[in-house]
């Protein structure tokens, strides 16, 4: 599953790509090296095993697939991810990739500058005016995103279902609203299935570094299984590593996130919540 990430997301960008390029409709499906992809990574980069891995992999199928030419960049911090945007769009790439909702300022900038370039931002956050009506994205911007608590809801039936101590985990990455609709989707499901049961949910953290922090996401983790939780959801990239460390140390339950994680602890991984960034549309 996990390198499927994206493949049908960047069957889309190839097509909205040869729109941007006045190519013909004909050329849909069929290989076209000349049609050159741009992404940029979300914070953490490769070797999350979540988002970013997923994200890799599932363009490296659909690089062979569909025979474009596909460049990643992994970005530092602040002005190295808009600078790694601009670099994608000022080389001429049909389509630049944002891969996450930390793009989302930058995205919506250049597309301003680049009218003729096609972006396209992973959870993409759109914005609200005073009476909190959307304000859309530039016309050449597809903003992806993604019911994250209905996913979320039904892993929190099935945390509630096995778990004996009524007592379900959640640890978030950043403190954000984004993270926030996995939580609500989980604890909603969680309370369907047992109204008493109790959720903990903690976050790693209020800046982009909580979502790469193993160390606070094992601590974490540690404290809820030792206040009696049995199985805990995480939504925290690479922070949820940690997450799968405290399962295995303590002989309990996590559930992944994004991709199938079952590898990363097996025998401790209940499911995973599989965000499906392939059928983003």
């Amino acid at each position: 599953m996990r390198k499927l990430i994206v493949v049908t997301l960047l069957l889309l960008a190839v097509h909205i790509a040869l729109l941007f390029t006045r190519r013909s409709a004909q050329a849909e499906g069929q290989k076209n090296s000349s049609v050159q992809i741009g992404i940029v990574l979300d914070v953490g980069g490769r070797g999350d095993k979540s988002f970013n891995d997923g994200a890799y992999a599932g363009a490296d199928s659909a690089t062979k697939m569909l025979g474009s030419n596909i460049r990643f960049i992994e970005p530092g911090e602040g002005a190295d991810r808009e600078a790694g945007l601009r670099l994608l769009a000022a080389e001429g790439m049909n389509l630049v990739i944002g891969v996450g909702f930390i793009f989302t300022d930058d995205l919506a900038n250049l597309a301003r500058e680049y009218r003729n370039t096609a972006f396209a931002g992973i959870d993409y956050a759109l914005a609200t005016d005073s009476a909190g009506n959307v304000i859309p994205p530039p016309p050449n911007v597809a903003a992806l995103k993604f019911r994250e608590e209905e996913g979320s809801y039904l892993v929190g039936a099935l945390a509630a279902l096995v778990s004996h101590t009524r007592k379900i985990g959640f640890v978030g990455g950043m403190d954000i609203p984004l993270i926030h609709k996995f939580e609500a989707g989980y604890r909603a499901g969680v309370k369907k299935v047992c109204p008493d049961c109790q959720v903990i949910a903690q976050y790693a953290g209020v800046t982009p570094d909580a979502f790469k922090n193993p160390g606070k996401g094992k601590e974490l983790a540690l404290s809820q299984y030792n206040q009696g939780v049995e199985v805990i959801f995480h939504a925290a990239g690479a922070t949820g590593q940690g997450v799968f460390e405290a399962a295995r140390a303590t002989n309990k339950l996590a559930i992944g996130v994004d991709s199938d994680q079952n590898d990363e602890a097996p025998g401790h991984v209940l499911t995973s919540m599989v965000k499906g960034v392939n059928t983003a549309t």
